[in-house]
């Protein structure tokens, strides 16, 4: 399997970065960044690309892909829509639409719980996922989306957001008991990642909204 992968230097691209590189199945991982990641692996390849609107010059690079994980993602906190469609439904589609006519390739999207398929809602971050995710369910490939509710981060993945980074220490400690009393809402880094491949190889079968239950299952399929 050759993944092409988008937002690995976030705290949730790097686990599943992670995964891709541990896992036997992954022959190689191309990651689209803006500035290089900092470690090399015999499996990796960065392209270092400034207009994330834009990546059809890339497109070329793109042919071998059989599967694409789009990790990119931003708060909506102190945003105004425009600014927050720019990153989330923008720079998605931009990737998506960049990808070969290949209608055996997997896509698999990074959303979040809540999220409002109908567009129509009053939350503003929800609709722009929720329109997003629909774009990427009628496109030509087999697409899946990721609806995680609270991510705990693994193996030394940090948000690169200073806010999140102290957020996530000052509750890592609850993860236990948040998966005890609400295992509904909770996943890991490292199931998101061992979730992606295992969809990757279901070939357009199976569920195509996945909630923090589905994610965690799907993980245990995913252990290569």
């Amino acid at each position: 399997m050759n993944v092409l992968l988008f937002g690995a230097s976030g705290m949730i691209g790097q686990g599943v970065l992670r995964e891709c590189l541990l896992d036997d199945r992954v022959t190689s991982v191309v990651a689209v960044v803006r500035r290089p990641l900092g470690f090399t692996h015999p499996k990796l390849r960065e392209i270092v690309h400034q207009d994330f609107t834009d990546f059809s010059p890339l497109a070329g690079q793109f042919e071998s892909v059989d599967a694409c994980f789009f990790c990119l993602g931003v708060s909506s906190a102190g945003k105004s829509e425009e600014e927050y469609r720019r990153i989330t439904y923008d720079y998605t589609l931009a990737a998506a639409r960049a990808l070969p006519a290949n209608p055996s390739l997997t896509f698999v999207y990074v959303s979040g719980e809540g999220t409002d398929s109908t567009e129509s809602g009053r939350s503003m971050w929800a609709r722009v996922k929720g329109r997003t995710e629909n774009e990427l369910l009628a496109m030509p490939f087999h697409a899946y989306m990721f609806r995680p509710g609270y991510i705990q981060p693994m193996h030394g993945a940090t948000s690169r957001t200073s806010l999140y980074r102290w957020l996530y220490v000052g509750v890592s400690w609850l993860y236990p008991l948040l998966r005890r009393v609400s295992p509904g809402h909770v996943t890991t880094t490292e199931n998101l990642g061992r979730a992606m491949l295992a969809v990757a190889g279901r070939g357009g079968a199976g569920e195509h909204v996945l909630y923090s239950p589905e994610i965690n299952r799907a993980a245990g399929e995913g252990r290569g």
